[in-house]
């Protein structure tokens, strides 16, 4: 009798077990082909022909489909099999009583890492706690939606408050004695930061094929940001540009090509962006594993084929009054000081500091504070930032808009928000909340994925970004996986949802008799979580 080898990696510790129901099944191969993962294969399997037989001629080969075993190739439940069976005969369904994550720490004495968002859903959405309560009737009535002008449009750039503005009157003429911040009027909504690299270069496509047409085409001006990682350079050189919101992070990944293409610029950015740190995994740096660094991805960034790892921190950066001094300064000034520089950090319990810092800087070069909290994704990251580190978004978005209030000096570095927006399929009141709580605007990276089709979700569906092998071509580099992807269809997809966005914004703008954004009109919202209400001083109804 043969041993039973119980330290081994067994169909029943995998998160994901595959069905096939064989009298269905007519092997067509379809769902081998189509997983991308290899989680699935077909095999010759010895049958008895009669159960009443004992003799060895009594056996026959039948060739089956079967799930493959193992640590690199095991299914992440995408569902592509089941997608494409044309009889139903395969079925993905989810083990709720996997032992993989901790198998794979055993077997391979590392931490797991994989890309997606956080597994863990035990603290429930605030926003979904919270309702757009006062509406405008009788007293003040409310506006027409359809008819009434709207000014759906916030800024990126600092702001000065009316004593330090640089104007004196001459005579007749008003005349400005100092130069102002560099400041661009943009929509409240951004596309979050992700690089090539991070995505297939046909998903980064299609972003920026839709925010060209939304800006040039709609009269949207949305930006995107580019992520960490560099562009290419045509589009540097092209008036696109004005459109991207350039990022730099610790990695400095890419910023060779963007210095070396500057003097062939023909616009400038819409914007910078420093990335500090990011809500899907805070504290640590950049990760884009070695399987997603295609040929292209290294002609951006200049490296070779391997883990590309940013460091947790700016190096030589160790303090604020340094960021500002060192990092803003040289970004201002390499572009004139006609860009302008924002921050991007985590939110945690030390955001608010950092943002009382930035107010009090005395260079007014600071153009935005982009928070991002733990709810957000990422390409790659260890799968204990992702579940067990992070801060949730309102809390601290709330935080940082009334010290500023407290200090007189709201709306002087306008603040965006992010991290887990539209899980609950309404982006637009999510974005709405986060506004009337005290954002200029928003930024928003995987709604942009299920747009396109992700097939993950928030519960370890998929979650495969790190691997490359994404079966819907939005994260993959390989070019048989990537032309999945259809770059014309998603833009217009991209598109069509940002038109129905704004319609959206409009009625709920309306609703409270406002034709400007309401940034922070906390008094439009009502929460029945008296706890909600407390922390984040908003009105409270039973």
């Amino acid at each position: 009798m043969a041993a039973v080898k119980i330290n081994e990696l067994h169909k029943s510790d995998l998160p994901w077990i595959v069905e096939i129901d064989e009298s269905k099944c007519i092997q067509c191969g379809k769902c081998c082909a189509v997983c991308s993962f290899n989680s699935i294969s077909p095999c010759v399997e010895l049958r008895k022909k009669s159960a009443n037989l004992s003799d060895s001629e009594n056996t026959e080969k039948a060739l089956v489909i079967k799930q493959n075993i193992g640590f690199e190739n095991h299914c992440r439940g995408c569902g592509m099999c089941e997608a494409v069976c044309p009889n139903g005969a395969i079925k993905v369904i989810r083990n709720n009583d996997d032992m993989y994550a901790i198998r794979y720490r055993a077997e391979k004495g590392e931490s797991l890492k994989r890309g997606g968002r956080s597994n863990l859903n035990t603290e429930g959405r605030t926003l979904d706690k919270i309702k757009i309560g006062r509406i405008s009737q009788m007293t003040d009535p409310s506006l027409d939606p359809l008819r009434h002008t709207f000014e759906i449009k916030t800024q990126l750039g600092r702001v000065l408050s009316a004593d330090k503005l640089g104007f004196e009157v001459n005579g007749n003429k008003i005349v400005e004695t100092k130069t102002l911040p560099p400041n661009r009027w943009i929509y409240p909504i951004i596309f979050a930061d992700m690089s090539i690299g991070a995505l297939s270069s046909r998903m980064w496509e299609a972003i920026a094929i839709a925010t060209a047409y939304l800006n040039e085409k709609c009269g949207m001006p949305i930006c995107m940001g580019t992520g960490e990682g560099g562009i290419p350079v045509n589009l540097l050189k092209s008036r696109y540009l004005k459109y991207m919101i350039l990022q730099i992070a610790s990695g400095h990944f890419g910023w060779n090509r963007i210095i070396e293409t500057m003097p062939e610029m023909t616009e400038d950015p819409a914007g910078i962006l420093i990335k500090i740190g990011q809500g899907a995994k805070p504290g640590d740096g950049g990760l884009l594993m070695a399987n997603k660094v295609s040929k292209y991805v290294q002609e951006i960034r200049g490296v070779p084929k391997a883990d590309l790892m940013s460091p947790p921190t700016h190096q030589g950066l160790y303090s604020i009054e340094e960021s500002v001094q060192k990092m803003f300064l040289s970004m201002n000034a390499a572009f004139n000081f006609r860009v302008p520089v924002a921050i991007k950090v985590a939110a945690s319990v030390t955001s608010v500091s950092v943002y009382n810092n930035l107010l009090r800087d005395p260079y007014n070069i600071v153009g935005g504070f982009f928070l991002d909290g733990f709810a957000g994704g990422t390409g790659a990251a260890h799968e204990i930032s992702l579940n067990h580190t992070g801060h949730p978004i309102t809390s601290k978005l709330r935080d940082c808009y009334l010290a500023a209030v407290h200090q007189g000096r709201q709306g002087e570095i306008p603040l965006f928000a992010g991290g887990g927006l539209g899980q609950t399929g309404s982006f637009a009141g999510d974005a709405f909340k986060l506004i009337c709580l005290g954002a200029n605007g928003v930024f928003s990276g995987r709604l942009l994925l299920q747009i396109a089709g992700c097939c993950g979700n928030d519960t370890e569906k998929c979650n495969a970004c790190s691997t490359g092998n994404c079966p819907a071509g939005i994260t993959a580099q390989k070019e048989c996986l990537s032309k999945r992807l259809d770059v014309d269809k998603v833009a217009e997809n991209i598109v069509n949802f940002m038109i129905a966005t704004d319609t959206e914004l409009r009625k709920l703008m309306a609703s409270v008799g406002c034709s400007t954004l309401p940034v922070g009109r906390s008094d439009a919202l009502i929460t029945v979580d008296k706890h909600i209400s407390k922390r984040l001083d908003i009105q409270y109804s039973i």
